[in-house]
């Protein structure tokens, strides 16, 4: 049997970032109308990608404006994940080419996450809102086995930072290292990590060190996505702010930036703003089209 439908254009953005070799790469298709779950992840796969991003048609009463509503799925090479914070950046500026920046509104499986994207000094940038999140306790135990896969002694955590899991439209466990050296040495136990990941339903591990007051250097393993380690991750980025706003770290009205992938060699920036009138969270960045 024989089909004439057409191959979907898939588009490569790097978000978090204004050139193409830094930030974190995702593949987007902005009319994944004709695709079914399988031809998504193998479209993902194929890329090789932390995510990419898969845009239909807005459900019902979404709201937004003509052409600036979707809705939107993510998947990693292995499997879908509910919120991608870099691939929503890249989708939005990916959209702002075509459409011109302003309002966006996606509706994703975590819930409904409005875009801003404007344009800086002829760079695209693109801030979410995330969806409300909330912070939670780990148990001895699972933390014991998060930092035995790692292969980081207790000793090397900052005592200010207690271990939490993090949402704001995906799982993560905060980790925060106590020294960039610390931070710097990334050989974990893939196959353990991520089954400690799947049993606690975690998305990254948001792994951290304070440089100062409202500076942060971050990694996420990423595991259950087939993905050693994401580049830059706006999901996480959104989970620590509401982390660290919950613990009283960082003040209830304030602006975070946390740097991300310069020891993989592609490096990001990521702004975290906080609102004390908001629980949400907003995580914004630039992006730029690959290729």
């Amino acid at each position: 049997m024989t089909t004439n439908a057409a191959e979907p254009e898939v588009l490569r953005y790097a978000a978090f970032s204004s050139t193409p070799d830094g930030g974190n790469p995702a593949g987007v298709v902005l009319d994944a109308s004709g695709m079914d779950d399988a031809e998504m992840l193998a479209v993902a796969a194929g890329l090789g990608y932390s995510e990419s991003a898969f845009l239909t048609a807005p459900p019902e009463g979404l709201g937004g404006g003509e052409g600036r509503a979707y809705s939107i799925r993510y998947f990693s090479p292995k499997a879908e994940v509910p919120f991608c914070g870099h691939a929503t950046v890249a989708a939005a500026v990916a959209l702002a080419e075509r459409t011109g920046p302003g309002e966006l509104v996606f509706a994703t499986r975590a819930g409904t996450v409005p875009v801003t994207v404007s344009e800086e000094d002829g760079t695209l940038r693109a801030t979410l809102t995330s969806v409300e999140p909330h912070v939670e306790e780990v148990t001895d135990a699972d933390l014991g086995e998060a930092l035995a896969a790692l292969d980081w002694p207790a000793a090397d955590l900052d005592p200010a930072f207690p271990p939490r899991i993090a949402f704001a439209g995906a799982r993560h466990l905060v980790l925060a290292a106590a020294t960039r050296a610390r931070l710097a040495e990334l050989a974990y136990d893939f196959a353990r990590l991520e089954a400690l990941m799947h049993r606690l339903d975690l998305t990254t591990v948001q792994l951290v060190w304070r440089e100062s007051g409202t500076v942060f250097h971050v990694r996420d393993p990423f595991p259950v996505g087939g993905v050693v380690e994401d580049p830059a991750t706006g999901a996480a980025a959104a989970a620590f702010g509401a982390y660290a706003r919950d613990l009283g770290l960082v003040p209830a009205d304030a602006v975070l930036t946390l740097h991300q992938g310069e020891d993989l060699g592609r490096p990001g920036e990521l702004t975290v703003t906080l609102r004390a009138d908001d629980p949400r969270v907003r995580v914004g960045g630039s992006g730029t089209r690959i290729g």
